[in-house]
């Protein structure tokens, strides 16, 4: 089983719809890392996901899945469920 990290802001409608979503499918335990209250932390997160400075920002093991709108197309693809 592939370990899920999902970088956050304690603010963000995506971030609770793609939680939502991998509860759905049965994974609530993601690590989840909040970004809003350390620079050092989202400049991590920027560097490890390309550039991009949006969240949430998903990884599901070593593959950098993107934001809500991703997981869900991996959903709608159906090829969430392998990867999870």
């Amino acid at each position: 089983m592939n370990e899920i990290t999902i970088y956050t802001t304690k603010v963000c409608p995506y971030c609770v719809k793609a939680k939502d979503l991998l509860k759905r499918k049965g994974r609530s335990d993601y690590k989840e890392i909040d970004v809003s209250q350390s620079d050092e932390i989202r400049n991590a997160m920027v560097e490890k996901a390309g550039g991009k400075r949006t969240v949430p920002q998903i990884f599901i093991g070593d593959l950098h899945v993107g934001g809500c709108d991703d997981l869900y197309a991996l959903d709608k693809a159906g090829k969430l469920d392998e990867l999870l």
